[in-house]
């Protein structure tokens, strides 16, 4: 029996050191070290339509996502929608699957955003671009665990209204957006208050085409996909003498960059993101009207994780520095040192409230 035993313990020595010697398993990337627990918060994303790889605010908001599960240790769920009749189904499967805090990306997943926070009063619900709303006309509704980010994106788009004006060789700057919504009428008022700032500063006459905003009029390519309507779109502006173009509109905006390549002399502003850094026209671009959405889901994700989350909204702006101009990059030995001061009062003028941008899409 002594022996059966000794051979017993060996075997059992032996089993313990040969584990010891193995490798460790890969640990998932939300694995908490310090607790060597998994973490409570599972924090997950619908895309709209455009997908996150569009160069633009669905991008940032996954790229917020990916930085808070490598910094924050949460696990994540991320899904795409090719079209809004996804958006439920897509936000039903992230329900699904424990998620305890679920990002919506655009205004056109209100419906669905609000909806599924209404049945789902333990998971938090996050609408990107958008107030929360429900009703004809809509009113912004109150839920405890729905939460809005928001960008008062007009402020920088004053400033590169202003700058479009300063620079144009033709006299004629555009715009135009992917659909008619707030987010997107936003960037096109404050760009339509930059040019008329900086001809009534200057004694100008700068023109703006695709856009009125008094009337709320202008032009659009119906989505944010369609590259050949952006295309379109741009060539009728630069047939119009348009030098300086602002697209907003996501994928479509793609195909502005086309049609400048194609006419030396034309200038984009993009917007979301840094177009010189995620585009491959980078010598194109005379500015960005950047906001933060990474940062801000990046945020979020953190007041989940240290309980601090609440349902007031998120605004962005110029003195947070959610919003913002991007370097000229290229353009940098262009811009004269004169518009740039311009600039810069400008833009501490609006931080101390000095200017203030009137406009029905305010966030």
């Amino acid at each position: 029996m002594r022996r059966m035993w000794a051979v017993a313990t060996l075997l059992l020595a032996s089993a313990m050191t040969v584990a010891s010697c193995a490798p460790a398993p890969e640990r998932p990337p939300w694995y908490n070290e310090e607790d060597a627990i998994e973490s409570p918060v599972k924090a997950c994303l619908v895309s709209d339509q455009a997908g996150f790889s569009d160069k633009s605010f669905n991008q940032s908001a996954k790229e917020g996502l990916d930085r808070a599960v490598a910094e924050l240790n949460v696990r994540s769920a991320t899904t795409e929608s090719s079209g809004p009749g996804d958006f439920k189904q897509n936000i039903d499967n992230l329900i699904a699957q424990n998620c305890t805090i679920i990002f919506g990306v655009a205004f056109t997943l209100n419906d669905a955003i609000r909806r599924a926070a209404e049945a789902n009063p333990d998971i938090n619900f996050v609408l990107i671009d958008s107030r929360i709303t429900a009703g004809d006309p809509p009113e912004e509704v109150d839920l405890p665990n729905a939460k809005a980010l928001v960008f008062n994106t007009a402020e920088a788009s004053l400033l590169a209204g202003y700058l479009a004006a300063g620079m144009s060789e033709t006299g004629v700057v555009g715009t135009w957006g992917g659909m008619q919504i707030p987010p997107v009428a936003l960037f096109m008022d404050g760009f339509a208050e930059g040019v008329m700032r900086y001809n009534a500063q200057n004694d100008a006459s700068v023109r703006l085409i695709g856009w009125n905003k008094d009337t709320q009029s202008g032009s659009f390519a119906g989505g944010f996909q369609d590259q050949a309507r952006g295309n379109q779109l741009t060539q009728g502006m630069i047939s119009q003498d348009a030098d300086i173009i602002m697209p907003v509109g996501g994928n479509a905006g793609n195909g502005a960059l086309a049609a400048a390549r194609a006419r030396p002399g034309t200038a984009i502003v993009w917007v979301d993101f840094d177009g010189y850094e995620t585009t491959e026209f980078g010598d194109l671009i005379l500015t960005s009207v950047v906001k933060l959405v990474g940062q801000a889901v990046y945020d979020t994700v953190e007041s989940e994780l240290d309980g601090s989350f609440t349902s007031e909204a998120y605004i962005g702006n110029l003195e947070n520095g959610s919003v913002g101009l991007a370097p000229f990059h290229e353009f940098d030995d262009e811009v004269p040192d004169e518009l740039r001061q311009e600039l810069d009062e400008l833009r501490a003028d609006v931080i101390d409230g000095t200017v203030t941008i009137e406009t029905v899409n305010q966030p």
